[in-house]
């Protein structure tokens, strides 16, 4: 009989026989053993076990199989995935405001936790294990909830948005943001044995006054907490925020003091030498979101030119309204790929690209001691893929097979903190069939709300 989730999330585990793309500073590649103790690895290669019925281990048998690290999500908007193919063809500042804002406005808590849920249901089914999500600008704690329950490694916040001109059901004064931030702050920081992580999520210069900003930098460093918004996505955004301020998107951060290594800027198309030196300086990081850069048209982010300068990058879907697909070995493919247009085909191997999407992305969330790479005592968050279609053989360079040739259907289980949410391709946490069916009913009478047509 197959042990229940319940079940399965108190047992050590062993995989075996896998080929281990360890992610480690040697960027070993090992075919062995990794060994789970609660929630933490507690060996990998090869070692004795005890075996036969007695032996205190759910074994997975990995062979002929690629065990990684988790994938690492570093910008996410669960909040839409309920609007995925109802904001197509559009430009940003178009897309926000006449779509994605008033459809976030009239989120009630039925449908903001169904759009968490089927997004959370699509990372974790697509090996992503760990995520910095940013919400709307309400009803945030049911985020957290679900990502609670589904079994997820997430950091996240509300959106803080508090310009006069934020439409209404958006708004909110400096003063209430920022006491919601701090009570979801005491609530959630740190919960689920450290799986949930708070973050300020400041939505980007146009929405967010001066004053909140400052707050925002000051409230992070003294909290240790990571901050997490939106700069540079797109030429016109970047000529307003100029415009405005007389300065740059990072340049305006870096003035009022936001810039440091608890920042992540998601997008960073569009940043002049001076903005890539600051974020270099700082130790700020970025979240490339490539698929989204370009669905939008905002442009190609020149991750070349920033790993260059010493930045971190980290990868992200963004969300599945300006997306369609949550898929992280998509991001990491096209990641590789499109470098190759200014700087030739040496630009960004596949292994450097996987390395965006790990320990890298562990690295901008500040987690790369904790996860990202396949390592004794380091947190168990890893996937294992089977790719027996044919466009995986032959396999002459693994790293370049599961770059160019991985989809997230090829991921057949998935471990987090030490529990199995995926086995044999089967989500253990969440219902998909009943999330889908449930998120489309929540999508129209949504809709209906909005008066979006």
């Amino acid at each position: 009989m197959e042990p229940s989730a319940d079940i399965l999330s108190s047992m050590s585990i062993l995989i075996q026989g896998g080929t281990i793309v360890t992610m480690n500073p040697r960027r070993e590649v090992i075919v062995g053993d990794v060994l789970i103790e609660g929630a933490d690895i507690k060996a990998v290669g090869r070692f004795d076990v005890p075996q036969g019925d007695s032996a205190p281990y759910l074994t997975l048998d990995a062979t002929g199989k690629v065990v990684l690290p988790g994938l690492v999500q570093t910008h996410i908007h669960l909040c839409q995935t309920l609007f995925r193919g109802f904001a197509e063809d559009m430009e940003l500042l178009d897309w926000l405001s006449r779509r994605i804002w008033p459809l976030e406005a009239a989120h009630d808590q039925n449908s903001l936790a169904l759009s968490a849920r089927l997004g959370i249901a699509e990372l974790l089914r697509g090996g992503t294990t760990t995520i910095l999500d940013m919400g709307t600008s309400h009803l945030h704690d049911v985020v957290f909830q679900e990502a609670a329950r589904a079994g997820i490694r997430y950091v996240g916040g509300k959106a803080i948005m508090d310009t006069p001109d934020t439409i209404p059901g958006l708004r909110q004064s400096t003063e209430e943001a920022l006491a919601e931030c701090y009570r979801q702050y005491k609530r959630w920081h740190g919960a689920e044995n450290g799986r949930l992580s708070f973050a300020y999520c400041p939505r980007f210069v146009l929405c967010n006054t001066e004053d909140g900003l400052r707050a925002v930098a000051g409230l992070a460093r003294q909290e240790h907490v990571l901050v997490h918004t939106h700069a540079s996505e797109n030429r016109t955004e970047t000529k307003v925020v100029r415009d405005r301020t007389g300065k740059g998107n990072v340049e305006y951060l870096h003035h009022i003091g936001l810039t440091g290594e608890n920042l992540v800027v998601a997008h960073a198309v569009w940043l002049d030498d001076g903005e890539v030196r600051v974020m270099a300086e700082t130790h700020s990081s970025v979240a490339h979101c490539p698929s989204s850069n370009l669905k939008l048209a905002s442009g190609v982010c020149d991750t070349v030119r920033l790993r260059k300068a010493g930045v971190t990058v980290g990868l992200g879907a963004d969300g599945a309204a300006c997306n369609n697909s949550l898929d992280g070995f998509q991001e990491t493919r096209l990641a590789a790929l499109l470098p190759r247009i200014a700087h030739g085909p040496k630009a960004m191997p596949a292994m450097r690209a996987l390395e965006m999407a790990t320990i890298e992305g562990a690295r901008a969330l500040g987690m790369e001691t904790r996860i990202g790479s396949l390592e004794k005592g380091k947190k168990a968050d890893l996937l294992i893929l089977d790719l027996p279609e044919m466009h995986a053989h032959p396999e002459a360079d693994l790293y370049a097979t599961i770059v160019y040739a991985a989809h997230a259907c090829h991921v057949q289980t998935v471990v987090v903190d030490g529990s199995p949410v995926v086995r044999d391709g089967n989500l253990l946490s969440i219902d998909a069939r009943e999330t889908a069916d449930l998120a489309g009913v929540a999508f129209h009478k949504l809709l209906a709300r909005s008066g979006v047509t």
